[in-house]
């Protein structure tokens, strides 16, 4: 797998993930919706640790720098 998320990109997805831990831990969402929104945080902590996204791909985008 060739990296294809630049440090922006992985970072803004680390902090939407801690985003939707606060507000499932303070109760504010929950049910069904908090479940799917916990499966796409734990997906957004996975594919930024990885740093690679099945995604961009498919479409074809990379926000990560080019190293010469």
């Amino acid at each position: 797998m060739k990296k294809n998320m630049g440090g922006a990109d992985r970072t803004i997805r680390v902090i939407l993930a801690l985003g939707v831990g606060a507000l499932y831990y303070f109760n504010v969402i929950t049910g069904t919706l908090a479940y799917v929104l916990l499966a796409f945080a734990a997906i957004f902590v996975l594919t930024s640790f990885v740093g690679f996204c099945p995604l961009y791909t498919l479409f074809g985008i990379n926000s990560c720098k080019v190293k010469d």
